[in-house]
């Protein structure tokens, strides 16, 4: 099963995070638990923002949409991880690869968009809030959300296409937990370098607009609130976009650290260490640090709680 060289690729070997048995095992533990953490914790912001009307504003609704993304990242890798983990190989078949592949890229571009479009809203709310209702109606929410996840699955169909029209015919081993696209384009034997230029290009489209949006909006919102006379009124415009910066930052700086920064060849271990923060640990952060210290979602939990009689006495 771990022939080195063969005809035609019917299957890789992702190498994973450790060859050690006793490792896998305590990588499994550590995996299973986070995965859950995500799965239950966007789940809940998902639940309290569909059942709290004071929370059906813009600023939540692009929330629920994240969080959206994250479960189904994190389903498309995580799972995958623990059953090689336990297994103790990572085999994963060609056409398996290439639906992770696309199904990653979807949520992975489609966040990239959405993280710019909440930066947008926040801009708006914050330095524009007599003419924020009329520019962020419901109609204009839903078309947002749209676009971001129609240019997900457009962008995805053509990496992936640029991806797999090349023959792969020399080593099937992959040096990483997951079918990423860069790594398994290194593996092809005929000349990649117009799929990279192109992989390259996109990459920098649905990196750098996103991040030029993002900049662009806070530090129009930091000249803002920087005007404010009321230091409590700062604290609040601070607090409210300190949560989304933190999320930008990790998820961002890994990804453009992946996709645009020449990598080495073969893939090194530092690689695998990169994409645990966009594959794991971001999807995890993004319920913790949006509802660790917004009221509004402590408030609409608690109303949830009383709805169900479930509200601790104190």
């Amino acid at each position: 099963m771990r022939t080195e060289n063969f005809t035609s690729a019917t299957e890789f070997v992702l190498e994973g995070l450790s060859n050690h048995r006793k490792t896998q095992f305590i990588l499994f533990g550590i995996i299973l638990l986070t995965y859950l953490l995500t799965v239950v914790g966007n789940a809940m912001v998902i639940t309290l923002v569909l059942s709290d009307p004071r929370l059906h504003t813009p600023m939540y609704f692009f929330l629920m949409n994240l969080s959206t993304i994250e479960i189904c990242y994190a389903t498309s890798t995580e799972p995958q991880m623990m059953a090689h983990l336990l297994a103790g190989n990572g085999i994963i078949s060609f056409t398996g690869c290439a639906l992770q592949v696309f199904v990653v890229l979807i949520m992975g571009t489609a966040e990239c968009f959405l993280l710019g479009v909440m930066a947008y809203d926040r801009y708006l709310a914050i330095f524009r809030p007599l003419t924020y209702a009329v520019a962020m109606t419901k109609d204009r929410q839903w078309q947002l959300a749209c676009a971001c996840w129609t240019a997900g699955v457009l962008f995805s169909i053509i990496y992936v296409y640029v991806t797999f029209r090349h023959s792969y015919c020399g080593s099937n081993h992959i040096n990483h937990f997951i079918c990423e696209m860069p790594v398994v384009l290194k593996l092809a034997c005929d000349d990649t370098r117009a799929s990279q230029a192109i992989v390259f290009v996109m990459a920098a489209i649905v990196l750098v607009i996103p991040v030029f949006v993002i900049l662009t909006s806070y530090g129009l919102i930091l000249f803002s609130v920087l005007k404010m006379r009321s230091a409590a009124s700062q604290r609040k415009a601070f607090s409210t976009c300190a949560s989304h910066l933190v999320v930008v930052t990790v998820f961002y700086g890994t990804i453009i650290s992946m996709y645009l920064i020449p990598r080495s060849n073969p893939p090194s271990d530092h690689d695998k260490r990169i994409a645990v923060f966009y594959t794991v640990v971001t999807p995890l952060l993004n319920p913790v640090i949006y509802t660790l210290r917004n009221k509004d979602v402590h408030g609409a939990a608690a109303r949830v709680l009383r709805r169900h009689h479930l509200e601790p006495r104190i």
